[in-house]
């Protein structure tokens, strides 16, 4: 199995030697009917598999960006972004080669824009450092930006047959049914047993294909909730749904108070265009444009924190008008409340202190710039 599935088998032994590991005696049962498990999962995916327009498809290209693009978002959400984004940059060197406002214009509506910037820049190393050629292993493919283990793992293993283990959400909650895991998998140690058991478990023939099945049953048979165990190929190894306990598993921490934001936004007109400002490229929505404003402090009326926000971005005064809207959004670590008001410039010059770049704006050319999606939601009013 190589060097990598050797230091796979020392880490599993210390496991197995390790009398309080929630996973040891699940894993070990799991691990003794690998042959069988395998078999049943492989040919249930291969007969059960969802056809899709990039599945099948061995370019590491393809498969780099669709794992990229669908890392938390429903595959049903994430496949016409994929194919449309496919339509604009075929290749890594269409991709490596094209403006980055460009890219994030095709990834806008998807979020996680810093992926987008990584794999602009992972695409530019490719095709600059590496003359074209991708990586063929999982350590080879975590030096480029954006690319973490789980990425490595399945590009690795799908274009290049390496028997490389991949860890989603989804793999995570079967292996946590298959083994009847007690423990948390949020916590780090449970979450590196896993990545373990699914090492010993990759290894064989088509691993691409083994570790697609995995994330494939966790999408379409053992859901987050009511699993369909009834129609499950590996219902026979699975030790949750032999005790009945598969919808109480996996077990989570409980989750923290989501934070919540009051914001105002300033949609400033002058001469027929509206400012608009770029989020610098490091930060959050990085490289996106968006309307001015900022968060309102306890006791402050929405039109005092307008011009002074104002004021600190962009150096300016303005005049409050009209409200034009509420929008109410959610991000992955907390929620906004937008209010939306008209104001009208009335001193001074704008400059981006808080922006990289500051544009003047007609609403006909809106469509031209990638925004973040809570500004989505009231662009059509100000048009």
């Amino acid at each position: 199995m190589g060097r990598s599935s050797s230091l796979t088998r020392t880490r599993l032994s210390s496991i197995f030697r390790a009398e309080a590991d929630p996973l040891r005696k699940g894993s070990r049962a799991l691990i003794e009917q690998k042959t069988g498990f395998r078999r049943a999962i492989m040919a249930w995916y291969r007969r059960e598999r969802r056809e899709l327009s990039w599945r099948g498809v061995l370019d590491p290209y393809v498969v780099w960006l669709t794992e990229i693009m669908l890392q938390q978002t429903r595959v049903e959400q994430g496949t016409p972004y994929i194919e449309r984004f496919l339509a604009l940059f075929p290749s890594v060197e269409a991709l490596a080669a094209a403006d980055i406002d460009r890219v994030l214009k095709a990834w806008e509506g998807l979020g996680y824009y810093s992926r987008a910037r990584n794999l602009h820049k992972a695409a530019k190393v490719i095709v600059g450092e590496r003359n074209g050629q991708f990586p063929d292993t999982a350590p080879e493919w975590r030096t480029l930006p954006g690319v973490g283990r789980y990425t490595a793992g399945a590009v690795a293993s799908i274009a290049f047959g390496r028997n490389e283990p991949v860890v989603d959400g989804n793999v995570k909650r079967v292996l946590a049914r298959l083994t009847n895991l007690r423990a948390s998998i949020d916590d780090t140690k449970v979450a590196e047993e896993l990545w373990v058991l699914a090492g010993v478990l990759v290894q064989g023939k088509a691993p691409g294909d083994f570790n697609q099945a995995l994330m494939e049953l966790g999408a379409q048979i053992c859901l987050p909730r009511n699993a369909r165990c009834g129609g499950c190929p590996t219902r026979k190894y699975c030790a949750a749904s032999a005790l009945g306990v598969q919808d109480k598993l996996p077990k989570r921490r409980p989750k923290k108070t989501v934070p919540h934001h009051e914001v105002v936004i300033a949609a400033i007109k002058k001469n027929g265009r509206y400012l608009l400002g770029k989020r610098p490229a490091d930060g959050m929505l990085g490289g996106l444009w968006e309307f001015p404003g900022g968060k309102v402090k306890t006791g402050e009326a929405d039109a005092a924190a307008l011009r002074r926000e104002v004021k600190e971005e962009l150096g300016i005064a303005v005049e409050v008008g009209d409200f034009v809207a509420t929008v109410n959004h959610a991000y992955s670590h907390f929620k906004v409340t937008l209010r939306i008001y008209r104001c009208t410039h009335i001193q001074g010059k704008a400059v981006p202190n808080a922006h990289s770049e500051l544009k003047w704006v007609l609403p006909r050319d809106f469509e031209r710039y990638a925004f973040p999606t809570a500004n989505h939601k009231f662009l059509k009013l100000l048009v």
